[in-house]
């Protein structure tokens, strides 16, 4: 039984796991640009073409550019499903930027090569994940963009919903 529903009743998943932690950072005064990109590159992040890659990659991201961690996490988890389906379509776009050909990923046949020949399974593979990785390269700074302009006006009313609640108690 999921404790934290039974102390918090009336609070739904979406409220305790993806609003609250969003709120928390607001409440404390991160100013709202700074988690509108935090968020952003959650969502970049987490769609990073390498799989089980993006808890590194967000955790690294995150320390470098000094974003608040759990709400880089929270929202490259919530991602995870486009995660898996993006993989790849990035593969394949990758492939068309740079002219290779298709690389098959029937599961069988994957295992069948990395039997046969694990060096060759490796650069095969290596290449495919680079082709991946460049075409998210591509996509990305895009996207992060967007993402970033479409909670800005989200996350500024809910600052100045808590700055106005902080001035109306004193």
């Amino acid at each position: 039984m999921n404790t934290e529903a039974v102390i918090n009743p009336g609070k739904s998943w979406w409220r305790r796991r993806l609003v609250a932690p969003v709120v928390a950072q607001l409440t404390v005064g991160i100013s709202p640009e700074r988690v509108a990109w935090a968020i952003s590159l959650g969502v970049v992040l987490g769609v990073f073409p390498i799989m089980g890659t993006t808890t590194l990659v967000c955790l690294v991201a995150g320390w470098m550019l000094r974003l608040n961690q759990p709400v880089l996490h929270v929202f490259s988890n919530l991602v995870y499903p486009l995660h898996l389906l993006l993989i790849l379509v990035f593969i394949r776009l990758g492939e068309r930027l740079y002219g290779a050909p298709r690389m098959s990923f029937s599961i069988p046949q994957l295992l069948g090569k990395f039997k046969d020949d694990p060096q060759q399974f490796a650069r095969d593979f290596g290449m495919s994940a680079w082709h991946g990785v460049s075409a998210w390269l591509l996509v990305a700074p895009v996207v992060a963009v967007v993402v970033k302009f479409a909670v800005m006006p989200v996350l500024k009313k809910v600052a100045s919903a808590i700055q106005k609640r902080r001035e109306a108690a004193v």
